[in-house]
């Protein structure tokens, strides 16, 4: 697989002793990216509190102001202003898959000319999907018959909007745009997902979730159908859970070196899939825990392995089959065909890592099979993505002398990871624990 070599691998630390530690996260970055949207799209300013501040959501940010949405500073956020969207703008994408999604259907209502173009890898990432609907929905959208990055999106100030139908088996992000904006519409939007099944479906229940809280009238009564009707999206301040999905490097750290960890402010009930993470921890042999302080895990001294669907979770996949690589007995890892489409083709690239480093890994169309072996250091390459370097770490706190390639990928999602695994496991800036 193409990839950057860096002159300078990261050595994950590899504890001597059980790790004892608590620790807090930043903000969910699923959450953060959907709640500027919808503030940019709201009746009235808002403020989106305690957001992720990470490139991803930097990004979005950006793409909020250049289309002319007030974005400033407050103590503990961010105040959204909305206005009308006009005058000509460029949106850097990066490698965020929201911002590639989500931005263009709220760009047609622009009355200028937007154009999107990303990171070299984000012009392989789908988005043909969503650029068709946005077309059949009234949008002038130009994009070379390309169906990815660059693409300009002509805007008139409006877009009629109406019943789509669209295949989402490569992301729910295609369903999630549509009806991040589809209230702005003049027929709102009525979506249909004609396909394989689509994955990570409780991240359409999270947008869902959040048009509701701000008034806006969605009808998922259906299967493979949404509907959302036209009307305002009423303004609302929004605090941010902690991000859960970046909590697996954190929590597989107690099961690895059979010590306790514990995230602060776990949610008692969230739409995030990164919740999935107690079930699984727990199948795999670990003690969970779950209270007021937040959730806590504790290492048995032995992994087990696995036969887990990760279709809902397909985020979790790579921390996951990290574990599974450290079981002592076979594990099977389904329904995640559609990761090959993230920031790198992950079932790939966790099948050469892994086997690089001495595991014994698999790799199927939609999947992973994974068996017990003895496990070396060695380079654990990242492909710009930073749930691989969650990956790297996880091998790392288990196995001497494994060297993570750009670990500063992590920053997508939480900034200053590095020294928040330092401190946890106890280890100087050479790895040494």
């Amino acid at each position: 697989m193409p990839h950057v070599t860096h002159a300078d691998p990261w050595p994950a630390p590899c504890p001597a002793a059980p790790v004892d530690g608590v620790i807090s996260l930043p903000g969910s970055k699923s959450l953060t990216n959907r709640a500027l949207i919808l503030a940019g799209l709201a009746d009235a300013p808002s403020v989106v509190r305690r957001p992720l501040r990470s490139r991803d959501t930097l990004l979005m940010v950006d793409a909020l102001r250049v289309m002319g949405i007030g974005v400033s500073e407050v103590d503990d956020g961010w105040l959204v202003s909305p206005t009308q969207l006009s005058g000509d703008a460029q949106v850097d994408c990066g490698l965020a898959g929201t911002v590639l999604r989500f931005a263009p259907p709220m760009a047609g209502l622009s009355t200028g000319t937007v154009s999107f173009d990303g990171d070299p890898h984000m012009r392989q990432r789908p988005v043909g999907e969503v650029l068709k609907a946005l077309s059949s929905l009234g949008m002038q959208i130009d994009d070379g018959a390309r169906g990815s990055l660059p693409f300009t999106v002509h805007g008139s100030g409006s877009v009629p909007g109406g019943t789509v139908v669209i295949d989402a088996s490569a992301s729910s992000q295609f369903i999630s745009a549509l009806l991040l904006a589809g209230a702005r519409y003049d027929a709102g939007v009525d979506v249909r997902h004609d396909g394989k099944p689509v994955p990570s479906l409780p991240h359409i229940e999270m947008t869902i979730s959040m048009l509701r809280a701000r008034g806006v009238q969605v009808d998922d009564s259906d299967v493979n159908r949404w509907s959302v009707a036209p009307g305002p999206i009423t303004a609302l301040d929004e605090t941010i859970e902690p991000d859960l999905s970046s909590a697996a490097p954190f929590l597989a750290l107690a099961a690895t070196t059979a010590g306790t960890v514990t995230v602060r402010d776990w949610p008692r009930a969230t739409t995030q899939p990164g919740d999935e993470l107690r079930h699984i921890l727990s199948e795999m042999g670990c003690q969970v825990e779950l209270d007021d302080t937040g959730l806590t895990v504790r290492g048995a001294g032995q992994l087990h392995g696995v036969d887990l669907d990760l279709h809902e979770v397909g985020e979790l996949t790579p921390a996951v089959a990290a574990l599974c690589a450290l079981a002592d007995s076979p594990s099977h890892l389904r329904g995640i065909g559609h990761i090959r489409g993230h920031e790198t083709d992950r079932l790939a690239a966790l099948t050469a890592e892994l086997n690089n480093l001495g595991a014994d890994v698999t790799e199927h169309a939609d999947g992973l099979s994974i068996r017990p072996a003895t496990l070396r250091g060695g380079i654990f390459r990242t492909y710009a993505d930073h749930r691989m370097a969650h990956a790297g770490v996880i091998i790392g706190s288990a196995v001497e002398g494994v060297l993570v390639e750009d670990i500063a990928t992590t920053a997508k999602t939480f900034p200053d990871f590095p020294g928040a695994w330092l401190d946890l496991t106890g280890a100087d800036a050479e790895g040494r624990a």
